[in-house]
């Protein structure tokens, strides 16, 4: 049993399981109805997401390793937050009992959240397997 960590609107993988969508907004344009069919995530845990400054920050200039840098402190100062921390410790147990997978829309997982996400979840005893 273990966790993906999955870019969302991706093809499913066989046996990842549900997906949680670790993301600040539901995908533009996209019935909710259709989230899952069209393989955003079963279930929505923006909780697990930057927090939408943080998001504008990211997005207000070109990404620099200084500012990639900032990005991944603030984030992870956030993720040490009590509801964050017991959400990441839950996926942690879960992980060894079923497959599902967490993600976020980015192309590049190496500048995402879910990066430092797999980090979170590794630190804290999840099993994780690459996407």
């Amino acid at each position: 049993m273990a966790i993906r960590v999955v870019r969302l609107g991706s093809p499913r993988k066989p046996g990842e399981g549900p997906r949680f969508g670790t993301v600040r907004r539901p995908p533009r344009g996209v019935k909710k109805s259709e989230y899952s069919s069209r393989n955003f995530f079963d279930s929505w845990v923006p909780e697990l997401a930057p927090s939408a400054p943080l998001v504008s920050q990211i997005q207000s200039e070109p990404l620099t390793p200084r500012r990639w840098g900032a990005y991944a402190r603030r984030y992870l100062k956030e993720m040490r937050e009590p509801r964050a921390h017991r959400l990441i410790e839950l996926l942690a147990t879960l992980s060894h009992q079923t497959n599902f997978s967490v993600g976020c829309y980015c192309q590049d997982e190496t500048h995402c959240h879910r990066s430092l996400l797999r980090e979170l979840l590794v630190e804290a005893g999840a099993e994780v397997v690459g996407e």
